[in-house]
């Protein structure tokens, strides 16, 4: 698979209630891209505040607006069902996408694998995996350019075995039949240990790649109270859906035994 063979991947992006993040995301994807992939933005509940950016894009994007607040989970299964291809992408709105990403993607494409670009962060990570660089904290000291640049200069044809964190590229056949992010979790809080567990079980390989990076500021748009709230739900959940078999590991985020 060469770069000038043709590429389509359906994206899909979650968003609630980060606009500027939103539209660097957006900006960053459509102007990354060597061709048109269908990408969704999935907005969930908050479409009046999001609604400048949506406009500014509108024609390079498809907007699912969903009238209420309905959850990270339940949004993500949503933009899935609606994908027009059979890859995917699931990317978080505080993501920045590097450049050329469609055709990085598609040529670390095998199937029957669950592939994680890796990420640049700006703070020390729990995922010893992750390139740690401060490139901008937020919005306003982030150039994108520059981004671009350095990200090239970092990327090597390494993988290995830890692909547990978003962004997700994987067939939509096997994430309708893994059954998709359980809606049952709060705000989305372990739902990502969840879903990497049943790609497991369904023999999955999960793969990391360090061919391509993307830049992940970490939201604050869920934080606080309301996202320990969530994270102690959703562990209790988990404990309650899995028993032991679901485990925190620093390192690759999830421990199978």
């Amino acid at each position: 698979m060469g770069f000038n063979d043709t590429i389509m991947i359906s994206v899909i992006i979650p968003t609630y209630k980060s606009p500027e993040m939103l539209d660097l995301c957006l900006k960053s994807a459509i102007e990354g891209q060597q061709n048109k992939n269908q990408i969704i933005v999935v907005v969930d509940g908050f479409y009046d505040l999001n609604k400048e950016v949506l406009d500014r894009w509108k024609d390079s994007i498809d907007i699912l607006n969903l009238s209420t607040n309905q959850g990270l989970c339940r949004g993500t299964n949503l933009g899935v069902y609606n994908a027009r291809f059979d890859k995917i992408l699931i990317v978080n709105d505080d993501n920045v996408f590097p450049k050329d990403w469609d055709v990085i993607l598609e040529l670390n494409w095998s199937n029957g694998t669950l592939i994680s670009p890796n990420q640049i962060e700006p703070y020390p990570s729990m995922f010893s995996q992750f390139h740690i660089k401060d490139l901008g904290k937020n919005i306003s000291e982030f150039d994108l350019d520059k981004f671009w640049e350095y990200e090239k200069s970092i990327s090597t044809e390494k993988q290995d075995g830890f692909g547990s964190t978003l962004p997700i590229f994987m067939s939509k056949q096997d994430y309708l039949k893994m059954g998709g992010w359980d809606e049952n979790y709060e705000l989305g809080m372990v739902a990502d240990w969840d879903f990497f567990l049943k790609a497991s079980l369904n023999n999955l390989s999960l793969v990391r790649v360090y061919n391509l990076h993307f830049y992940h500021f970490a939201s604050a748009s869920t934080n606080g109270q309301a996202r320990q709230r969530a994270e102690r739900t959703g562990h209790e959940y988990a404990k309650y859906k899995w028993g032991d078999y679901i485990k925190h590991d620093p390192n690759t985020n999830l421990k199978f035994i």
